[in-house]
């Protein structure tokens, strides 16, 4: 079973005309504004699936600061999770900020999907401000079932590139400490805050309700970092995610094949750890 836990896909007329969408938009122009920056609908999601034999996507779509935006967005992947019921799961997507923000992750977990994501906090780090904003956000995904939330995070140090966040690991680490009875998924491998699972004292603790998705991988980091995520623990913590269109699975899966993992412990990266989470 491979599920793929980290793929976006957006309403087709997004696709057809990005530049529409600009306006008033800092954060998805500063992510699309290049050409280059595929924009995907649901039909090309399947037909990767298929290609590279993925059983079960989970989808979400992008935190639009225009609620109109947000909701066409959900929608899709709420249409697309009824479709495609065997195939499709979905989580809701909003900018944090927005007023409204627990009341559509509440509309969109009762329309039939299974959390929060990715949410993002793109021309800022994940500061006080923040937290306060996704306060009323992880008491609706408790209340409903304790649902998971994805959350962009990404490594502090390094090269730049959109989407690059100003984001720290204490600030990171102060989320998960923040919302200790709440799943929460840290993308893009937490920013390599799972190091962290270490060290002697409250580390493990703080992070025993967050997951790690390995989305981007190929860009950021040498295919060790599997190894390193065996050694520190977290084996049953990752999950594998394509960040799709940004990258084909067998990237990752190449990746992979390059580490000194057993089968057992790709089993679980590639689908396991998912089905326990999104049962």
């Amino acid at each position: 079973m491979i599920i793929d836990t980290h793929t976006h896909i957006f309403p087709e007329q997004v696709k057809k005309d990005r530049s529409r969408y600009f306006d008033n938009e800092p954060e998805f122009k500063l992510l699309y504004n290049s050409p280059k920056a595929a924009i995907c609908n649901i039909v090309d999601l399947l037909k990767s699936m298929d290609r590279y034999q993925v059983d079960i996507s989970i989808i979400c779509g992008f935190p639009w600061r225009t609620p109109e935006y947000t909701k066409q967005n959900n929608d899709i992947i709420i249409e697309s999770v009824k479709k495609y019921p065997d195939r499709i799961k979905g989580l809701a997507c909003f900018d944090a900020a927005w007023e409204g923000a627990a009341d559509e992750a509440l509309r969109c977990i009762d329309a039939g999907l299974c959390g929060a994501g990715e949410l993002a906090f793109y021309l800022s780090g994940i500061d006080k401000k923040a937290l306060a904003f996704l306060d009323p956000v992880m008491a609706v995904l408790r209340e409903k079932g304790n649902l998971p939330c994805m959350i962009h995070t990404n490594e502090p140090v390094g090269h730049k590139y959109p989407g690059k966040t100003p984001i720290t690991l204490e600030q990171i680490y102060t989320l998960a400490k923040t919302f200790p009875d709440n799943k929460i998924i840290l993308a893009h491998w937490g920013g390599g805050i799972f190091f962290y699972n270490i060290m002697k004292k409250e580390t493990k603790a703080v992070l025993k309700n967050i997951w790690y998705d390995t989305a981007a991988s190929p860009f950021l980091y040498d295919s060790q970092i599997y190894d390193f995520a065996v050694a520190t623990g977290v084996a049953d913590k990752v999950l594998f995610g394509t960040d799709f269109p940004l990258l084909a699975p067998d990237r990752y899966y190449k990746d992979m094949e390059n580490t000194n993992m057993s089968s057992l412990q790709k089993a679980l990266i590639l689908g396991g750890n998912a089905s326990a989470l999104y049962p």
